[in-house]
């Protein structure tokens, strides 16, 4: 089965928050555009909240306890929310706010960001599953993988920053003939509008995120979010403080890594070994 297809665990709790959200707006007499313009978000999101859809986050939780004077029953239901519902299933909810942000910041530390894969890369990674994939399972994720990269290349694409260790660049995932491929199609991303590329240094002394690859975001709501993934989950932070300090980690990777024309000269010396 292809994994966008798979039922969110407990999806009936997130439901249930939509329910009370559309609630608590009738109550106050507001239609779902009007209070989309109050609470400065796009009608798209209140409406997917109130189908359950979309998670309700919790700082537009508070917000709109406050318009809807609601003395704060839907941050209380959020935040006790059951964890699957705050870290769904494959990602889904990331790869939504993925589609439509105006600003992502990738740090990686172990494979390349999927907006940087190219097919036999990705393919390297899925095959290298443990328990195995089969060839049909891989097939669609690897499909499912480079439709993402649309967002790329859409009619006002967002501003990305990529920081990627050097380990990244210097692996053999897939093979010599890939390895040369993807070092192609990196130099390639490097100058796509609004791309900035940098690598970090294996030789550097210092490393402001040891503690591993992280996502940061920003909505068309100007919301900032963060996204981190493990071996065997995934979550998104929501929390300000803790957006904060990715934040910080961020700004400090930047300065620890090579900047845009360094990263690229580094790229052509590389393509140049092939």
């Amino acid at each position: 089965m292809h994994p966008r297809k798979r039922q969110r665990k407990n999806a009936s709790a997130m439901k249930l928050v939509g329910k009370l959200v559309g609630l608590f707006r009738m109550t106050a007499d507001l239609t779902q555009a009007q209070l989309a313009d109050r609470a400065a978000v796009q009608l798209e999101t209140i409406a997917s909240i109130e189908q359950g859809r979309r998670a309700l986050l919790p700082d537009l939780a508070r917000r709109l306890d406050q318009l809807l004077s609601t003395k704060g029953a839907l941050e209380t239901a959020v935040d006790n929310l059951p964890e699957v519902d705050l870290i769904p299933a494959w990602a889904e909810q990331y790869m939504d706010l993925e589609r439509e942000a105006l600003v992502l910041s990738f740090f990686a530390n172990q494979v390349l960001p999927g907006l940087l894969q190219t097919e036999n890369y990705a393919r390297a990674v899925f095959n290298s599953r443990v328990p195995a994939f089969s060839e049909e399972e891989i097939s669609g994720l690897v499909s499912a993988r480079l439709a993402r990269q649309e967002v790329l290349r859409r009619r006002t694409p967002p501003t990305i920053s990529f920081i990627i260790s050097e380990a990244i660049v210097a692996a053999q995932l897939g093979g010599h003939e890939v390895h040369a491929e993807t070092a192609r199609h990196l130099r390639e991303c490097a100058d796509l509008p609004g791309v900035a590329l940098q690598i970090l240094p294996l030789a550097h002394r210092t490393h402001a995120a040891l503690d591993g690859p992280f996502i940061l975001l920003e909505t068309p709501d100007y919301q900032h979010l963060a996204y981190t993934e493990t071996q065997r989950g995934s979550q998104l932070i929501a929390e300000p403080d803790e957006v904060s300090i990715l934040s910080q980690k961020y700004a400090m990777l930047r300065t620890q890594a090579l900047d845009t024309d360094a990263t690229k000269g580094l790229l052509d010396r590389l393509r140049g070994e092939q």
